[in-house]
């Protein structure tokens, strides 16, 4: 029966797309002077990877390194750097496949592959420690980075994080872009179809309040997502082969003092298993915001900053 539902769903994007003009790419140089800011740099790292990311407050302050999840990019992040940059010296990227990062066709997109890449770039900017924040998709490379590199980090948050073992998860609404990424016919359909067509879609199950989808919300996930060799990227049969599987005990093993936040409303990821990662990580405090959906860190900006703060200051 769910068989038959996925295909009749193909069936139906497949028939958007015989209406529908596929959307072209939008160069670089374009997504750039729409997209970057005075904040923006640049790094050229291993397999041909070209990092985009912003760096903000003092040198001389701990160091907050923010990744962010699927579809998304550093602007999800704004909200917090605008709250806690005077306090930490942040660090937000673009993975490859989105923002303004650029990756070869050849690359292959996993949690174990990204979180490499921030050991590389964390490295070159000789950062020695600094607190992992990853949201979502996100929140797995943050876990990955965590048990390879455990000497680097001084603490470890997880937003949303879509960590939890996959066996283990409790139902949530995966997103038809997400399903459409689990077969060879779906992944064909968002290589070419015009994002537009799931955008706004994902980001009403995102937001609690869908007053937080905007026009240019919906407009910079769209245009982010048509920078050259995306939907390529992303839709590869090649993505999350190389990593392990992780198991419940593997958590146990986080010695890391952990924040993890979520939001009671989130429709994407249950909140059950934040519960259930708090509950698995020793050193671990959990945090529930109500009247909140996937964006703690846009939808409660002030409370979830406030919360790092107050996390971070406990560290000391």
């Amino acid at each position: 029966m769910r068989r038959l539902w996925v295909l009749g769903v193909m069936v139906a994007v497949m028939g958007l797309m015989s209406c529908a003009p596929f959307s072209r790419d939008i160069p670089y140089a374009t997504l750039e002077s729409r997209y970057a800011n005075g904040a923006s740099l640049y790094m050229d790292l291993s397999d041909g990877v070209r990092m985009h990311y912003r760096v903000h407050g003092p040198e001389a302050a701990p160091v907050l390194v923010l990744v962010h999840g699927f579809g998304a990019s550093v602007h999800t992040w704004e909200p917090w750097v605008e709250r806690l940059q005077s306090h930490y010296r942040i660090i937000s990227v673009d993975l490859p496949g989105h923002g303004l990062t650029r990756a070869p066709s050849g690359y292959s997109f996993s949690a174990g592959s990204n979180a490499q890449l921030i050991e590389e770039l964390t490295q070159r900017l000789n950062v020695q420690r600094f607190t992992f924040v990853g949201h979502s998709m996100g929140g797995a490379v943050a876990v990955r980075y965590a048990l390879a590199h455990p000497e680097k980090l001084d603490a470890l948050v997880l937003v949303a994080a879509a960590a939890w073992p996959r066996e283990q998860q409790s139902s949530g609404r995966t997103p038809l872009a997400f399903q459409l990424l689990r077969n060879p016919i779906g992944r064909g359909i968002l290589r070419y179809v015009n994002p537009r067509l799931f955008a706004e879609r994902g980001l009403v199950s995102a937001y609690h309040d869908r007053s937080m989808v905007r026009d240019e919300v919906v407009k910079r996930y769209v245009d982010l997502a048509r920078a050259p060799g995306h939907r390529a990227l992303l839709s590869s049969d090649r993505n999350n082969r190389g990593d392990p599987p992780l198991t419940p005990e593997d958590f146990a093993g986080i010695g890391i003092a952990t924040l993890v936040i979520h939001g009671e409303n989130d429709r994407i990821i249950s909140v059950e298993d934040s519960r259930a990662l708090a509950a698995a990580i020793p050193r671990a405090r959990l945090v529930i915001y109500p009247d909140t959906g996937h964006m703690p860190m846009e939808e409660a900006p002030d409370r979830s900053a406030a919360d790092l703060r107050a996390f971070m200051e406990s560290l000391r």
